[in-house]
C-alpha cells in the first residue's frame, strides 16, 4: 500500500541523499549489509527486553534499506544482481526481527506466543513468494494491505507501545498476521485474475527466453570473430 501511493514522493525526498552518497566509495550493497548488521543487532536487543534500543535499532536499519535504492540511481549502478541481494537481505532482516520478538515472548509472556512471531514470518514469506512467482510468469501481484513497509512501521508501533502498555505487542502481532493474512488472499485473487486473462503467457516467457538466447549467441558470434589487434594490418604510413 505505501509502496504504491507513497514511492514517487518519497524517491523524489531522498533522491538528493543518493546523489551526495555517490560522492562517497560506498555502495548500493554496502548499504544494504550496514542494514542487515543494524537489524540482526535490533532482533538481539529486542530478545534481551530492550525494546526502546532495539526500536531505536529497528529505525536505524530501516535507513540503508530506504537508502541504497537511491545510490543505485545516482550512480547508475542499479542491477539484477542487486536488487536478488537486496531482497534477500530483506527476507532475512524480517526473520531475525521475528524470531527476536518470539525469544521476547517466550522469555516474558507465555511460551507458547512464541508461536505468533513465527507464524507471522510464515505468512510475510508467502506474499514475497506470491510476488516473485507472478513476476516470474509476466504478472503483477504488488500491493495490499500489509507489505513489508507496513510491517515495518506496524512493528514499530508496537515496540514503542510495549513498555507502557504490557502485551500491546502480542495484540499488535495479532492484528499483523490477520492484516498479512487478508494481503495473501487479495495478492493470490489479484494472479488468479490476470492468469485467467492471459493463457498466453508461458508462451511469451519462452518468447523472451529465446530472445535472451538469440542475443547471447549473437554476442558470442561477434566475440568469435573479433581479429586480435596484434593480427590486424598496421595501417600504412603515408
Amino acid at each position: 500500500m505505501f509502496d504504491g501511493k507513497f514511492r514517487a514522493p518519497v524517491d523524489a525526498a531522498v533522491r538528493p541523499i543518493g546523489a551526495a552518497l555517490r560522492k562517497t566509495k560506498l555502495t548500493p550493497d554496502h548499504l544494504t549489509v550496514v542494514g542487515l548488521v543494524v537489524g540482526a543487532a535490533a532482533a538481539v536487543a529486542v530478545g534481551a527486553g530492550r525494546l526502546r534500543l532495539g526500536l531505536v535499532l529497528v529505525i536505524a536499519a530501516a535507513l540503508p534499506d530506504l537508502l541504497d535504492g537511491a545510490l543505485a540511481k545516482a550512480s547508475n549502478s542499479s542491477s539484477q544482481r542487486g536488487a536478488f541481494f537486496d531482497s534477500t537481505v530483506d527476507r532475512i532482516t524480517d526473520a531475525l526481527l521475528l524470531g527476536g520478538i518470539a525469544y521476547y515472548f517466550a522469555e516474558t509472556e507465555d511460551p507458547r506466543l512464541a508461536v505468533l512471531p513465527f507464524a507471522v514470518s510464515a505468512v510475510s514469506g508467502v506474499i514475497s513468494y506470491q510476488r516473485a512467482k507472478a513476476e516470474s510468469l509476466g504478472l503483477d501481484a504488488k500491493g495490499g494491505l500489509m507489505e513489508r513497509a507496513e510491517r515495518i512501521v506496524v512493528l514499530c508501533v508496537g515496540l514503542f507501545i510495549e513498555p507502557w502498555v504490557d502485551g500491546a505487542l502480542v495484540w499488535i502481532l495479532w492484528g499483523m498476521l490477520v492484516l498479512i493474512t487478508i494481503t495473501a488472499i487479495q495478492r493470490f485473487v489479484k494472479v488468479w485474475k490476470q492468469a485467467a486473462v492471459a493463457p498466453a503467457t508461458q508462451a511469451r516467457i519462452d518468447l523472451r527466453r529465446e530472445r535472451r538466447e538469440s542475443r547471447r549467441s549473437a554476442r558470442t558470434a561477434r566475440r568469435s570473430t573479433r581479429v586480435p589487434l596484434r593480427e590486424r594490418v598496421p595501417r600504412r604510413q603515408d
